[in-house]
């Protein structure tokens, strides 16, 4: 199928990108990877009339740590978060997460700006964000503006973002000592999109759970922050008591729906299991911390 007819531009910095969709916004579509925008235009489930192409704009791939924490750049490639010395060193969940996404094509050219606007509730990168209470920025010809990750995600392939935005960076706040985190997903084969993804982060603090993250990855209309599972584990010691309970409420969480990858029953399973199994996990690493 040949996708509709469409402008194509490729901007050679940023000011320029928003001042093209500061003109044409309503009708454009920004191009990062392309990894899902580009099979949306070929199956003509998207038909913007104008493409604009980021590629070409330099300075907006990086992975920076400083004592506030990690900004990435929304361009950088998931490989390159592969490979990163400082995700593997310091953010577990997210060094966790990188290699499980989709496969080695679409994490040469995919990137993780363009992941999380394009608000897969089967993407990976948006339960990971969600457990360590990230930020995104988003630039527009006007300025800039931070936005919470939880207030980020507004349902199926919807976001907070204007249609004069960019995403340009993902803050990540740094982690304290004695912290641990991973993400677990469950897929039929290497490059499906997920049956069922969990990304855990724990925080001890005096011998109890200081902050927990925990978030689900397609069980729901959008990536689920499993909320009374989280509140329930603050305070709490960290044993297997605690991480059932969690794991319970988790799953309760979840609004999966049945497909060919499993009934909805099933999944919810999962979810329970992958709760416990990553908060094990994730307590292990930070006493070990």
């Amino acid at each position: 199928m040949y996708p509709s007819r469409f402008d194509y531009m490729a901007p050679a910095s940023l000011d320029e990108a928003l001042a093209i969709l500061a003109d044409r916004g309503d009708e454009a579509k920004v191009l990062a990877g392309g990894q899902s925008l580009v099979p949306l235009i070929k199956l003509r489930f998207a038909s913007p009339g104008l493409v604009v192409d980021l590629n070409h704009i330099p300075g907006l791939s990086y992975i920076d740590e400083s004592p506030d924490g990690l900004r990435v750049g929304a361009l950088t490639r998931h490989n390159h978060l592969v490979d990163s010395e400082v995700l593997s060193a310091r953010y577990p969940a997210m060094a966790a997460a990188a290699p499980l996404i989709s496969d080695p094509l679409v994490r040469n050219r995919g990137t993780i700006g363009g992941s999380l606007a394009h608000a897969d509730p089967a993407g990976d990168w948006g339960s990971v964000m969600l457990a360590l209470g990230a930020q995104l920025v988003a630039r527009s010809s006007t300025g800039e503006r931070v936005i919470e990750i939880g207030e980020f995600f507004q349902g199926t392939f919807t976001t907070a973002l204007e249609p004069t935005e960019i995403v340009t960076e993902v803050r990540v706040p740094a982690p304290p000592p004695r912290s641990g985190g991973t993400y677990l997903k469950l897929e039929r084969k290497v490059g499906d999109f997920a049956t069922v993804g969990v990304a855990v982060h724990v925080q001890l603090d005096d011998g109890v759970v200081g902050r927990a993250g925990i978030a689900l990855t397609a069980v729901g209309p959008q990536n689920v922050e499993a909320e009374s599972a989280e509140a329930a584990l603050v305070g709490a010691e960290p044993r297997p008591a605690a991480f059932e309970e969690a794991a319970r409420l988790a799953a309760a969480a979840a609004d999966p729906s049945a497909d060919l990858r499993g009934s909805a029953e099933y999944k919810r399973h999962v979810v329970e299991v992958f709760v416990k199994r990553g908060l094990a996990h994730a307590v292990g690493s930070a006493r070990a911390a």
